[in-house]
């Protein structure tokens, strides 16, 4: 079902950003301008639970599509929006704040590759709820393409309670991190090196947000040589992080705006996932 297939060669995040620039991904990006760019800005904190949390996200669309990019809050530069809108896509693919690149490229592959069956993406309807139902709900999508025995340890890079929860519903271990470190809602230590705790893990669920951080492609690489299961749940880079599978990535849970949280009606996610042939040793990982 892998239709939105990694180009042929494609090993890293830059070198995809590279063929884009160059039009080898679709049409020349520099005839492409983005229409409206926008931040959304967003803070919760669910009933019955003792912390919250702050969203930022920059998103750019393109014709139909939009693409977008978390960032911690208060990182981003106004600047940075009037820098968007109106420009052509070649050029934000060459910004120089990384957030606007990943953006960018998320714009312009979903123009290219929106997710669709045809593409490989299976639809997966997310019921109307409070906020928390439908985190829970989507927590269970991302979960579920995690093939682990119970008693397995997941390394769980951006820390969501509702996927702690999930994950633990399975019966498996998890090890919470993130890069501002802290606690868990129940008071379990969040790392901040994903890399270092990821040799004790049996697989890893990670953030689309790590494609603008600059962890991505060491996580990529350790999945990869270590034959793990890698599972991405992106509302960053929804459109780019399927090209990976295959390549260190065995799964995502795309989720391109509106997220779950702008709204109480039912959406849909869009999952990827490897054929079964290609998740033997071997078989194209």
């Amino acid at each position: 079902m892998s239709t939105v297939a990694p180009v042929a060669g494609t090993v890293t995040f830059e070198e995809l950003l590279e063929r884009a620039r160059a039009g080898r991904l679709g049409p020349d990006p520099g005839t492409l301008r983005v229409a409206v760019a926008f931040v959304t800005r967003q803070a919760v904190r669910h009933d019955g639970q003792g912390t919250g949390y702050r969203n930022e996200v920059l998103s750019l669309r393109l014709s139909g599509a939009v693409g977008s990019c978390a960032v911690e809050p208060g990182a981003l530069p106004d600047a940075a929006i009037d820098d968007c809108v109106g420009a052509d896509v070649a050029r934000l693919l060459d910004h120089p704040l990384p957030a606007v690149r990943v953006a960018a490229l998320d714009a312009y592959l979903m123009h290219v590759g929106p997710h669709t069956p045809e593409n490989g993406a299976r639809p997966f309807p997310l019921p109307a709820g409070t906020s928390l139902e439908k985190s829970r709900a989507r927590a269970g999508a991302v979960v579920e393409l995690l093939d682990l025995p119970p008693g397995a340890t997941v390394l769980v890079v951006g820390v969501v309670n509702s996927l702690l929860e999930a994950l633990r519903s399975r019966g498996l271990r998890s090890v919470p991190c993130d890069l501002k470190g802290g606690v868990t809602e129940w008071g379990e230590e969040v790392v901040t090196d994903a890399l270092g705790a990821a040799g004790r893990c049996d697989a890893l669920l990670v953030s689309g947000m790590t494609l603008s951080n600059g962890t991505f492609e060491p996580l990529r690489r350790h999945a990869l040589t270590h034959d793990k299961q890698l599972v991405m749940f992106a509302q960053t880079g929804s459109a780019v992080l399927p090209r990976f599978l295959g390549h260190g990535v065995s799964a995502v849970c795309a989720e391109p705006y509106p997220f779950f949280w702008l709204d109480a009606g039912a959406g849909t996610l869009h999952r990827y996932c490897l054929d079964e042939a290609d998740r033997r040793p071997g078989g194209g990982r």
